[in-house]
């Protein structure tokens, strides 16, 4: 059973995003169609109108955009995080329907386990002992679907996740701040930089709001990062 790493991938996009974002906002606001909308629209316009509605605040145009991605190597803890985004969907790995009795469970180790000798082994260890103990069950003909009780939190996952482009642009908002967990921290990072090569004007100041608004929200909690940013405020909801 050994450590997975993460993997990210973008496995489908809306075709030319950015421009059918800039057409949805362009209809709003016009008589014709579509069809000859489009034609209207170039580079530069698409770039400013889409910078328009996002510094706005009216994005449910870019609602129309949406990204579709695998993800592997992420831990049952980190994906626990990642579904209380609502506004998506989910098509996670099973531990109901998924054999893992023949080879075990892939898992996660955490970096400050991971930076101790002692703990490190430690972590192995028990994790060896989980997989025994599951196997024992299902050998005595406990159901998968109740073995799976024993599993840890740090059992790798797999999930494929779709979003809209504004729902990804509040993620990104919760998961790239630094009080985020680290892991879903990392993730996030990667989906990031996978959409933005395909939509960098959607995601040109995407990130969390110490960033894009001058305003840490976090209160005590706050990581300290806003202090060095010019205009940035400390606030409580």
């Amino acid at each position: 059973m050994p450590e997975v790493k993460l993997k990210v991938e973008l496995i489908s996009y809306t075709k030319d995003p950015e421009q059918v974002c800039a057409t949805a906002i362009k209809q709003c606001y016009s008589k014709i169609g579509v069809s000859e909308l489009k034609e209207k629209i170039d580079k530069k316009t698409r770039k400013r109108l889409i910078e328009q509605i996002i510094s706005s605040g009216h994005t449910s145009t870019i609602e129309h955009a949406s990204f579709t991605f695998a993800i592997q190597g992420i831990s049952r803890a980190c994906s626990h995080q990642l579904v209380r985004h609502r506004i998506a969907s989910y098509s996670q790995q099973s531990q109901r329907y998924v054999d893992f009795n023949a080879k075990g469970f892939d898992y996660i180790i955490p970096p400050l386990i991971k930076k101790n000798s002692i703990f490190l082994k430690r972590f192995q260890k028990d994790m060896d002992e989980i997989f025994n103990k599951y196997k024992t069950l299902i050998k005595n003909g406990i159901t998968p679907e109740d073995a799976r009780f024993i599993l840890p939190n740090a059992c790798e996952t797999k999930i494929v996740i779709t979003m809209n482009a504004r729902a990804f642009l509040n993620f990104l908002k919760e998961r790239l701040c630094n009080r985020a967990q680290w892991e879903i921290r990392a993730m996030a990072f990667q989906m990031f930089i996978l959409v933005k090569k395909i939509a960098p004007n959607i995601f040109k100041n995407a990130g969390p709001t110490c960033q894009t608004e001058k305003i840490c929200w976090q209160g005590n909690l706050n990581c300290g990062l806003w202090k060095n940013i010019k205009g940035a405020e400390l606030r409580k909801k």
